[in-house]
């Protein structure tokens, strides 16, 4: 069984000529959407993934337009919409010291200077300069964690554990 990680999910098409508009949940954008790179394309109620060839790539606010080899009109990429884009694990390449996957660390519990649990890592968002960490605590709202050295002290994975150092005024 090949392992299969998410990339992102296409959410619309994109003008008439086979673009697609896609949602990214990668932190590898420029290399996922490279030209000539391969992902897999998963729909509901589909057994088996459809391969598929970047033809092209751009930013456009804050989506991923992209289309595909062989794909050349709207017509041929609309039923894909709502469909979910991956790599293979062979796809990942080596990260750098203190560098992680998304799916690395959405689900880690987070602990603070105190020892106390403020939650599990639901999902990272990338609005510019810095990843902030969405944190689901057992009740209340999401705390907003920015990925920093400050704040982020250690990474154990072994464990699915973070621990942080909330700065005053972070959380209400």
């Amino acid at each position: 069984m090949v392992d299969f990680y998410n990339v992102g999910k296409i959410v619309n098409t994109q003008g008439l000529r086979g673009e697609v508009r896609v949602i990214s949940k990668t932190d590898f954008a420029e290399e996922r959407y490279k030209k000539g790179q391969a992902l897999y394309l998963f729909q509901e109620g589909s057994k088996s993934p459809i391969k598929l060839i970047i033809k092209s790539h751009r930013k456009h606010k804050n989506f991923d337009i992209v289309s595909f080899e062989g794909h050349p009109s709207i017509n041929d990429i609309e039923k894909y919409r709502d469909g979910i884009l991956k790599i293979r694990a062979e796809q990942q390449h080596e990260l750098e010291e203190n560098e992680f996957y998304y799916h690395e660390i959405v689900g880690l519990q987070v602990i603070d200077e105190n020892d106390d649990v403020l939650g599990k890592i639901k999902e990272i968002l990338s609005p510019g300069a810095n990843d902030v960490w969405v944190v689901q605590p057992q009740k209340g709202k999401d705390i907003l964690i920015p990925y920093i050295e400050s704040v982020v002290k250690t990474i154990d994975l072994e464990n699915g554990v973070v621990h942080v150092e909330i700065p005053e005024g972070l959380i209400d």
